[in-house]
């Protein structure tokens, strides 16, 4: 299986051919959603995909912790591929595995019984309620299942390997294609049905890569033993800064939706359509903030800052070029793909024109995946955590209330696509002017005396 190593070569090309593959799968990921929101919406109408949209933003504000340690795995194991240090390599992977584990079995349980809570908090109208809970109860039953495969396609990216993620996720997405309608439809299990095809999918996934990786020896996986205090240290010293950076963001993700929520079902649907197209849209992005972070860190790892500046300028004029031509391409057809989830003409309405007003600013937040992802190579993961509060807290969320307090319901897109905007230049500003290129991981060995 084809892995890349990143310190020589052409960088426009390994870039397009590492982030390529990385896009697929997250489009797979993705479909997870996507087709429950199709059946969801198509089958059970606009109240139910307002449920499942609120009860997926709350799923992924409490799994960000846990997600968010992936970005600390992928600089550690990106940094010590560029090393060549398979041994140090394959002992951080086992203390990964221990600690995140942990993680997701308590997270799991802890989100399951306040479900209700969490909803209320949120403000969720009363009558989607009951179907949001229902849903979210059973996704915090399988969120072992979506850590365990996402953690073993992020180790792969780490040591150049994109394409091999593409066999678990497309195998879990045939899965979840075809038990989500035969759930929901054939046995009547409504909203459950489709929780409940996706946890079996990722369920089955995970143990099928599992499986796979171990077989074909591509990780070097061993049984789980007790980690060292060291790697157990630098694993939280980035980690706990890395989840939270997921938490920021999702937990903003939490107040925007409850600013949403105040104008009633109608825009929450409309809302939750265009998230799910959101959710596609920013794929090109996120592809190449993950592919940047294998690549400068592997750069990183050996010192080659020159060449990690050229990582740096065409991820973002690769990102830009992608996410100018999606723009063009929802401001002409956001109105049909709004249609493919909601058929209400006051939701539909709502959905389109939250698009139009957002669909030229997703080329700056392309810029941001991009310069983030380099700085998180270096592991300077509390900076891109104060940049990720700047983005949110300071601007995201502010600009969304004051907005849509000026404009009604039509400010709330132009609020978030301002904030894309004047993220993307502190993004460029740390970038430029940051201290991170001054991070080290490792101590360096010393030379053995002959």
């Amino acid at each position: 299986m084809k892995s890349y190593d990143f310190t020589k070569g052409h960088v426009l090309k390994q870039l397009v051919l590492f982030s390529t593959p990385i896009l697929l799968g997250n489009m797979l990921q993705v479909s997870f959603q996507f087709i429950d929101s199709l059946w969801v919406g198509n089958l059970l109408g606009a109240k139910a995909l307002g449920a499942s949209a609120v009860s997926g933003t709350i799923v992924f504000t409490v799994l960000s912790f846990i997600l968010g340690l992936n970005n600390a795995t992928l600089t550690i194991l990106s940094q010590q591929k560029g090393k060549d240090d398979e041994k140090g390599m394959a002992s951080y992977i086992n203390a990964f595995v221990i600690l995140m584990t942990m993680l997701s079995v308590v997270c799991g349980a802890a989100g399951f019984f306040l479900s209700d809570f969490l909803l209320r908090l949120l403000h969720t109208p009363e009558n989607m309620i009951p179907l949001a809970d229902i849903y979210l109860k059973i996704h915090f039953i399988g969120i072992l299942f979506l850590f365990g495969y996402n953690f073993i396609s992020t180790v792969l990216r780490a040591i150049g390997d994109s394409k091999t993620p593409l066999r678990f996720i497309a195998f879990a997405v045939i899965l979840n294609t075809v038990l989500a309608p035969v759930f929901i439809s054939v046995f009547h299990w409504g909203i459950a049905g489709a929780a409940y095809a996706t946890l079996l999918s990722q369920g089955i996934a995970f143990l099928y890569g599992l499986f796979y990786v171990i077989k074909n020896k591509l990780v070097p996986f061993s049984v789980p033993r007790k980690p060292k205090w060291k790697e157990f240290g630098l694993i939280l010293r980035l980690g706990i800064p890395a989840g939270l950076q997921m938490m920021v963001i999702s937990g903003g993700m939490m107040a925007i939706m409850s600013v949403v929520n105040s104008y009633g079902e109608h825009v929450v649907s409309g809302f939750g359509a265009a998230q799910r197209l959101d959710s596609i849209i920013t794929l090109p992005a996120m592809a190449a903030g993950t592919a940047v972070n294998s690549m400068a860190g592997q750069n990183i790892g050996i010192g080659n800052y020159k060449r990690t500046g050229e990582i740096a300028k065409h991820g973002v004029m690769y990102v830009f070029a992608c996410m100018l031509l999606i723009a063009v391409c929802i401001s002409l057809f956001g109105k049909y793909a709004i249609g493919l989830f909601i058929k209400e003409p006051e939701a539909v309405r709502f959905g389109e024109e939250y698009l139009r007003w957002i669909a030229f600013f997703y080329p700056f937040i392309g810029i941001n995946f991009v310069l983030n992802g380099i700085v998180r190579a270096s592991g300077a993961m509390m900076q891109v955590l104060l940049l990720n509060i700047i983005s949110f807290w300071v601007l995201r969320y502010p600009f969304t209330a004051i907005f849509s307090a000026w404009l009604g319901e039509k400010g709330i897109g132009l609020g978030i696509g301002m904030s894309f905007l004047f993220s993307s230049c502190a993004a460029f500003l740390y970038y430029r002017y940051g201290r991170w290129k001054t991070m080290k991981l490792f101590e360096k060995k010393k030379a053995q005396s002959g």
